[in-house]
């Protein structure tokens, strides 16, 4: 069996996503999906986010962070997947 290859979300979440409670829903939807990887906030006050894992997980995440469920407003997102170059082992929040 062959493993299946790990992919990276790289995301910047623009719109009113700080003081809203965007990296505890962020880290939770990671979470449910089986992400590994990081959110922060900005001094810009944009939302970082970064997501590993398989194809289907990272656009899974992708499509959560488009979606209006999202807590706060996403106005637009800045986005890539790519290929890892560190891995994580963990979901967390940055503060």
């Amino acid at each position: 069996m062959t493993d299946t290859p790990l992919e990276e979300l790289h995301a910047v979440v623009h719109g009113h996503v700080q003081g809203v409670g965007f990296r505890f829903w962020t880290e939770r939807q990671a979470a449910r999906i089986g992400l590994v990887g990081w959110v922060a906030n900005r001094p810009d006050g944009t939302v970082e986010v970064l997501a590993q894992g398989t194809h289907d997980q990272v656009v899974a995440m992708l499509r959560k962070l488009k979606s209006p469920m999202t807590p706060g407003v996403v106005d637009f997102l800045d986005r890539e997947i790519r290929t890892p170059t560190t891995r994580y082992h963990s979901f967390d929040i940055s503060y």
